[in-house]
């Protein structure tokens, strides 16, 4: 019969040692192995989303802006149709949704108004904040422009009918909306 090793804390050591070396080698490996695919994926989910939200265009131009007050950039890509601007896409967000980030792509025709809203990312309730990726609540925004729609919900004096149950997601949506206007109006349109 086998002698029973004895527990002791260098024993116990080691074999914790051991045990999160290899646990922390498969998952650097796992993390190696798919994190190109993982970016190949965002960045196909981006160029649909572009596709999404211009109107009909031929050529695209694509430009980060970087402002004081924000804490990442914002994508512009202005659509062109045989060389005549026929909108643009920009990738915008907010911090301020219930589980944190949120992330949008929303179109604006040469008149500034919204032509459509394409969610990128959002980690909301499921069930209440998640339902802003439903037509129901994104179609409220379309046609509208900005300057003359505000863009809170109805609670806080604007004209934004919020989810039932997710006011805050409601509001970082109309905050990110907001930010791609200002930014868009300010450093993109022409």
């Amino acid at each position: 019969m086998a002698k029973k090793t004895e527990s002791t804390f260098i024993n116990m050591f080691l074999s914790l040692f051991i045990f999160t070396g290899v646990a922390s080698f498969a998952l650097a490996g796992v993390y190696n192995i798919t994190k190109e695919p993982i970016a190949k994926v965002e960045k196909l989910k981006k160029e649909n989303a572009i596709k999404e939200v211009i109107p009909e265009f031929d050529t695209i131009v694509t430009r980060e802006v970087a402002l004081p007050d924000q804490v990442r950039p914002i994508a512009i890509s202005e659509g062109y149709m045989d060389g005549i601007p026929a909108g643009a896409a920009v990738q915008t967000f907010s911090m301020k949704g219930y589980s944190g980030l949120i992330e949008l792509m929303v179109g604006f025709d040469t008149a500034f108004c919204i032509t459509r809203i394409e969610v990128l990312q959002q980690k909301e309730t499921p069930g209440l904040g998640t339902k802003m990726e439903t037509p129901e609540f994104k179609e409220q925004f379309f046609g509208k422009n900005p300057a003359e729609f505000r863009l809170k919900v109805k609670k806080d004096g604007g004209d934004v009918d919020a989810i039932t149950a997710a006011t805050i997601s409601s509001r970082a949506f109309c905050d990110a909306v907001q930010r791609a206007y200002d930014t868009y109006k300010k450093e993109g349109g022409k």
